[in-house]
Formats: C-alpha cells, sequence, structure tokens
C-alpha cells in the first residue's frame, strides 16, 4: 500500500519540514534547498496564501524527489482541496474527526494534533497514523516521554519548540519524527532567499538524526 510506504518514508527521515510563509512565490526553491540539505518529507501549511497552487508547483517540480503533505488542514473542504493538489499527508493542529476519516477514505497518512493523553488517544482510535503532539514548546521532551511510555504503540511527532538544541532531546524521549518548523525553515532565510542557509540547517538536522539514532 502506497501509504504503508509513504508512514516508513517518514518514520525513516525522522524529520517533516513545516513550510510556512506570507508568500508562496519562492517556496519551491525552498523545497528545493530543504531536498539537497537531505530533508524529503514537507509539509506545506494552509497559512500560505493560495497554498494549494503552491502544493501544485512543488509537486509537478519536484515529483518523488519529496513526500509533499499539507498543514494547518482545520477541516474537510481544505483536506480535499489538499489532496487534489497532490498532497500525500495531511497535518492538522487539532483532531477534527472528519478530516481523519477522509484521509483514511483515500488512503492518505493523516497526522492530527493532539496534547492531553485523552487527545492523543482519541486521535489514535479514530486513525491518525501519527500523532502530531502540538504545542511542544509548551511542554518539551519531558512531556514527550511521559506520553510516550503508556502509549508506546502510538507514534508521536513532536512539533514547536523543536530545534538544533532540543531535537535530539525529543528523539531520545520517543519521538518517531520531529515536525520542524521556523527553526530549519528560517523566515528571515527565506525572506533574504538564502536558500544556502535553509541547506545548511536541514544538513544539521538530518545529521543529529542519524547521530541520535545511532546511539553518539
Amino acid at each position: 500500500m502506497a501509504k504503508q510506504t509513504d508512514l516508513a518514508r517518514v518514520l525513516d527521515s525522522g524529520i517533516v519540514a513545516i513550510i510556512r510563509a506570507p508568500d508562496g512565490s519562492q517556496l519551491v526553491e525552498v523545497a528545493e534547498a530543504l531536498v539537497a540539505g537531505g530533508v524529503d518529507c514537507l509539509e506545506v501549511t494552509f497559512t500560505v496564501p493560495q497554498a494549494h497552487r503552491v502544493l501544485e508547483q512543488v509537486a509537478s517540480k519536484l515529483g518523488n524527489k519529496v513526500l509533499l503533505g499539507a498543514g494547518t488542514v482545520l477541516d474537510t473542504e481544505t483536506c480535499r482541496i489538499a489532496l487534489l493538489s497532490g498532497a500525500e499527508f495531511i497535518v492538522s493542529p487539532a483532531v477534527n474527526l472528519g478530516v481523519i476519516e477522509m484521509c483514511r477514505r483515500y488512503d492518505k497518512l493523516i497526522m492530527p494534533g493532539a496534547l492531553t493523553p485523552t487527545e492523543v488517544v482519541t486521535a489514535w482510535q479514530a486513525g491518525a497514523d501519527i500523532v502530531k503532539v502540538f504545542p511542544s514548546d509548551i511542554t518539551g521532551p519531558n512531556y514527550l516521554k511521559a506520553l510516550h511510555g503508556p502509549l508506546p504503540q502510538i507514534k508521536l511527532m513532536p512539533t514547536g519548540g523543536v530545534n538544533l538544541d532540543t531535537a535530539a532531546s525529543f528523539l531520545k524521549a520517543g519521538a518517531c519524527s520531529l515536525g520542524v518548523g521556523g527553526s530549519l525553515v528560517e523566515a528571515k532565510a527565506i525572506a533574504n532567499r538564502d536558500l544556502a542557509r535553509i541547506e545548511s540547517l536541514a544538513k544539521q538536522f538530518v545529521q543529529i538524526v542519524r547521530d541520535t539514532r545511532a546511539g553518539k
């Protein structure tokens, strides 16, 4: 099944880059810089104006070089638009049962956001492939470890507060992958068209995942 292959890709990568910007004019170039740095699981958020167009452009330009997803998906209408625009996975900041159901209907990965144990279990029981623990900048690695202890069967992806200093700690706490936004896809780097900076950061995050998983 394609979804299982896509899930394996997210887990193997260990990083989902969250692309968020005030406009989408250069986000294809940003995606290319991330891929050059070794990060190929990319989430374009629907806070980006004309996000569906960006999805179409990235899908057309990069194809199978990336596993392309849509983020900040709050409802089934947006979910359907994202899937039709090329998204292979859907990420939400909250648990929307309709969105989970739609992704299951079309055999696409779904990563709803949850924070409390009840929300996490609710998302998992509804069919989430990965539960995005959000906002993790408030709770930190210790909270993720506390969740992972009694819920080892649930794949947890912290999002928020994941940076070069905390990435290893989140992985050691039980994260199956890391949702990384502004500390990887820096707003300043996008504004300055500093694609080399984004590529460099991608390489650093990839190395942290490799080293941590290797026990270094």
